[in-house]
């Protein structure tokens, strides 16, 4: 009973690494598809973002949708930090292919998201990404 309890205990202390990447998957194949109503089922009412653009919320992430043509994205190196049983950070790298405003915006990106547990699933309450700069010569 006790190694019973110390399992549910741990498990109810570590996210699940595969549920939080299937959510990041989520509200990126919203964002690339241009599915506001996806994006709003696992990105929060509250979001902030940070980019090298500038802060956003939610009204200005979903302005931002029709400006991306997304033709890709493909994760890499992804982690997961809890902070407590109904927080927990992201980090990961994301190979994007697809232009921004008619520019090309192709690369990899360096990634963060928190993620809140709220009414039995995992919401993105903040996300950030910067594109890798070319290593110095």
């Amino acid at each position: 009973m006790t190694a019973l309890l110390a399992t549910a205990a741990l498990s109810m202390a570590a996210p699940d690494k595969d549920a939080l990447m299937a959510s990041e998957k989520a509200a990126w194949q919203a964002f690339k598809d241009k599915k506001a109503d996806d994006f709003k089922k696992v990105v929060s009412a509250d979001l902030v973002a940070v980019y090298a653009e500038g802060m956003m919320d939610m009204s200005k992430e979903l302005s931002d949708m029709a400006k991306w043509d997304m033709k890709s994205f493909t994760f890499s190196d992804f982690k997961v930090t809890a902070i407590g049983s109904d927080i927990a950070m992201t980090t990961y790298k994301v190979a994007v292919q697809g232009t921004y405003d008619g520019k090309d915006a192709s690369g990899t990106y360096n990634a963060g998201s928190v993620w809140k547990m709220e009414k039995g699933g995992w919401m993105g309450i903040f996300h950030t990404n910067i594109k890798e700069a070319a290593a110095p010569k």
